[in-house]
């Protein structure tokens, strides 16, 4: 009697459970971006303040995430995730209710602290549930299930905008019903037995230095620079303003990035057999570098997609390899800190993002954003070029 094949890896209800997780923790974000047009008009301030939104959402992340990665190692991932999701759900719905910019940014603050729990998890999860060789399959899958959601949910949150500002800042309520579904259907792994928390500390920090993760967690922080300052945040007010883009354009345009995102990191399994994961870095970086020079010399709405489609590319070849690399450096018993650091650089380069490039505007006009982001990208280009090729002949 011939074997029953097993069923595909994606359609694992547990693997489905952290595909929500993931959607959660970036709906946050790019459900509302195509809004802030519309929030700045509505509560009389500029671009720059409007941009507090997304560090006002990112800022919890810097500060909580090595406290949440610790928790999730001490008192289990899913004694975390519950109550992570059901604050991220609260606080973000009640954004809609703000009609004053500092409400807005102290509810997004609270909504932040639960999007910080959730960063780590997502990843973690991952990491506990598979093996190294169905964990790249995992973080590819999770990775294009991402991208599909940051493809629908600018779209969704630009409809929603275009009704009323405030409509996209209710989709948060989602996470509660899938906090029920997780308390009763997630079957995890949890860490067995406590060290010493001196020990913990000392073998996690131990792992975190190492020289091939410091490269890593680097990438990444340059990484979330660039999507969330020239990208996110500048690139709906440039479509707005150069190209008259009505809030449901540049949610289609932002859409169309997070396909070409969802189709690349679909086939990042087997890219990964054929190049190596330096060389797939390089060209992230190179589609970055490109795209950022192209936004701002667009004459039409229609060429936009070029440099959205490359920039989507860059995501969806670099973000989920980082982040198979880190999972694959720690054993289950500290990989909820150590994974915090890569949240935490991740919450990190999202929070100095907009500040950053909002310099950069006040300095050399919107234009000066890309440039600026695309001078990051390079730079990313060649530390991959350099450090990762002296690791890879380490090995």
């Amino acid at each position: 009697m011939a074997d029953t094949p097993s069923p595909p890896l994606y359609l694992d209800p547990n693997l489905q459970i952290v595909f929500g997780v993931s959607l959660m923790a970036v709906l946050g974000v790019s459900s509302i971006t195509p809004a802030f047009p519309g929030v700045g008009r509505a509560l009389d301030v500029p671009s720059q303040t409007v941009a507090h939104l997304i560090t006002a959402f990112t800022l919890p992340g810097v500060l909580f995430t090595p406290v949440l990665g610790i928790l999730t190692d001490r008192c289990g991932r899913k004694q975390i995730l519950i109550p992570a999701l059901i604050l991220f759900g609260i606080a973000g719905s009640a954004c809609a209710l703000a009609r004053d910019i500092g409400v807005l940014l102290a509810f997004r603050f609270v909504q932040g602290i639960g999007a910080a729990a959730l960063n780590v998890l997502y990843i973690t999860l991952i990491g506990d549930l598979y093996s190294r060789t169905r964990q790249t399959a995992a973080m590819g899958y999770n990775a294009s299930v991402i991208s599909v959601g940051t493809a629908v949910f600018p779209a969704i949150g630009g409809g929603l905008a275009s009704v009323a500002w405030y409509h996209p800042f209710l989709l948060p309520i989602l996470a509660i019903p899938l906090a029920l579904l997780a308390l009763f259907c997630l079957e995890n792994p949890e860490p067995e037995g406590q060290q010493v928390l001196s020990t913990y500390l000392r073998q996690t920090w131990a792992s975190v230095k190492h020289g091939q993760a410091v490269v890593f967690l680097v990438l990444t922080l340059l990484t979330f620079v660039i999507i969330y300052g020239a990208y996110l945040t500048y690139l709906p007010f440039l479509m707005e303003d150069a190209l008259q883009a009505s809030p449901v354009v540049i949610g289609i345009v932002m859409s169309g990035t997070s396909v070409a995102t969802a189709l690349a990191s679909s086939q990042l399994g087997k890219l990964a057999n054929r190049f190596s994961g330096r060389l797939l870095l390089q060209i992230a970086c190179g589609c970055y570098a490109l795209a950022l020079v192209l936004i701002p010399r667009v004459t039409s709405l229609p060429l936009l997609g070029v440099p959205a489609v490359l920039f989507g590319l860059g995501q969806g070849l670099s973000i989920p390899n980082l982040q198979t690399s880190l999972a694959s450096l720690a054993p289950i018993e500290h990989r909820g800190a150590f994974l915090s650091a890569n949240a935490l650089v991740l919450r990190v380069g999202q929070t100095l993002g907009p500040p950053v490039m909002a310099v950069a505007s006040s300095v050399g006009g919107m234009v000066a954003t890309f440039h600026v982001g695309a001078a990051i990208a390079l730079a990313m280009l060649v530390l991959a070029a350099t450090s990762l090729r002296v690791k890879e002949n380490d090995r």
